[in-house]
């Protein structure tokens, strides 16, 4: 199993500019989740566990990842999902806050109960959803980079799809050498895309009032235009691809009369 513990330096903002959930100022008392899993039919394995809590003393965001490395580990690291939590309540956490995490919760959950591990996440937490309450907010919907976007988060490094991390996870589950042959850039990339996935939730939670709805019209302005911009290429690119094809017919149809 790779274990990833950081400190990452941060400042709560005043109680103006953070998120209220249900009136309640609650980023101190809050886990910010994310899972990345592997799905073949069923939910097969947590691929990678990413969790961070604010800490008001030391001024800093930790963050907690856990990382399979093979399939024993299917077990172990949701183990240490129950221990991580367990010990979170302990400590007075109160909110788990995720971006649209039902899937996240489903996933976990049919792996809880098919290795028998006894724990319900509604009974230990009250569960927040920030696309929900951007929902409520601009009655809207979003997914978390454009949300990223209203709130001027620049990622480090290049987006990873989902069907790249579930080929990853599906490797490291039926070849058990495959974690040792893995480049460790991309070890580091993937931790790292997970790891920003929860900062960032701390991140838009703590500056939740900072965008408006002016700024939502022009990001939604801005994205329409990226797509008419695209459409408009692809159908060149097309008209291009049949004149060429014309032109080839029509080569072809020359070369077969001289013959």
């Amino acid at each position: 199993m790779l274990i990833l513990n950081e400190n990452i330096p941060a400042l709560i903002n005043s109680e103006e500019s953070t998120l209220k959930y249900k009136g309640k100022d609650i980023i101190s008392d809050s886990i910010f989740f994310d899972l990345e899993h592997y799905l073949y039919k069923e939910p097969i394995a947590i691929g990678v566990f990413g969790a961070a809590i604010y800490h008001q003393d030391e001024k800093v965001i930790k963050t907690t990842q856990y990382m399979i490395e093979n399939k024993k580990d299917a077990r172990v690291i949701l183990n240490m999902t129950k221990e991580y939590f367990t010990a979170m309540k302990k400590s007075g956490k109160k909110y788990l806050v995720t971006f649209s995490g039902n899937n996240d919760f489903l996933v976990v959950s049919h792996l809880f109960r098919k290795f028998e591990i006894d724990y319900d996440f509604n009974e230990e937490f009250e569960l927040v959803d920030i696309q929900k309450e951007y929902e409520t907010k601009f009655k809207k919907n979003i997914g978390l980079k454009n949300l990223e976007k209203l709130h001027q988060i620049e990622r480090d490094g290049e987006l990873i799809s989902g069907m790249t991390l579930a080929k990853t996870f599906s490797k490291i589950i039926k070849d058990r050498g495959y974690i040792e042959r893995m480049p460790a850039e991309k070890i580091t990339k993937i931790l790292k895309y997970n790891e920003q996935d929860v900062v960032n939730l701390f991140n838009i939670m703590n500056h939740w009032e900072a965008v408006t709805i002016d700024d939502v019209m022009v990001l939604e302005e801005k994205l329409l235009k990226e797509k008419l911009e695209k459409l408009e290429m692809k159908r060149l690119l097309q008209e291009e691809l049949d004149r060429n094809s014309e032109n080839q017919i029509q080569m072809d149809d020359m070369a077969g009369e001289l013959s």
